[in-house]
């Protein structure tokens, strides 16, 4: 009996970039997408996994949770390890639209990283955007391989993205009240 290829769990807000043959790269998806990126000529690739489309301007330790943080950080770190961004690649999932609650977060996760790409000029060779299922992903950044396996009982996907949406809730309100009236005059 063989050990099991050693496996990194990637959650929201974290980009991993590896070039070992051996990486595994996995998450849980329900409305938040992950795009798995790569350079097959280079070897190397990495996983990111952003809840809210957007970002840009936040450099706190929840940058990532926003597509453009996520989405940048994924794309530096690939060509930092020593990738080339004209020979890049990605495979996108999630999106779902699980919790009604959320209103169509997970629609406009998926136009995000559509438009992100686009406007980067880096080629989505594969994707599996939308619907209303929670997907479970596996990805081997040196090949570029991915697997995807729709999620029947999503109860567990339903409670994170419940929780973690009070969470985002109770942060705006501590921020509004340590920001005041939300009103500078200057």
């Amino acid at each position: 009996m063989t050990d099991p290829l050693p496996s990194t769990t990637v959650v929201q807000g974290e980009v991993v970039v590896s070039d070992d043959p051996s990486a595994l790269l996995m998450t849980l998806l329900g409305s938040c997408v992950s795009v798995c990126m790569f350079d097959p000529v280079a070897r190397l690739g990495g996983m990111n996994h952003f809840l809210l489309p957007g970002g840009g301007e936040r450099e706190d330790e929840g940058a990532l949770r926003f597509g453009a943080n996520a989405m940048e950080k994924l794309v530096n770190g690939i060509l930092k390890a020593g990738g080339k961004r004209d020979r890049l690649r990605c495979k996108a999932f999630g999106g779902a639209a699980i919790v009604p609650s959320l209103g169509r977060i997970g629609q406009e996760n998926s136009l995000f990283v559509m438009h992100y790409l686009a406007d980067e000029g880096i080629p989505c060779i594969a994707r599996s955007l939308g619907g209303t299922q929670a997907r479970r992903v596996r990805f081997w950044p040196v090949s570029g391989k991915a697997q995807q396996s729709l999620i029947q009982d999503d109860q567990a996907i339903v409670r994170q993205e419940e929780a973690y949406s009070r969470q985002e809730t109770e942060a705006e309100r501590q921020w509004a009240r340590e920001a005041g009236s939300g009103v500078e005059l200057f």
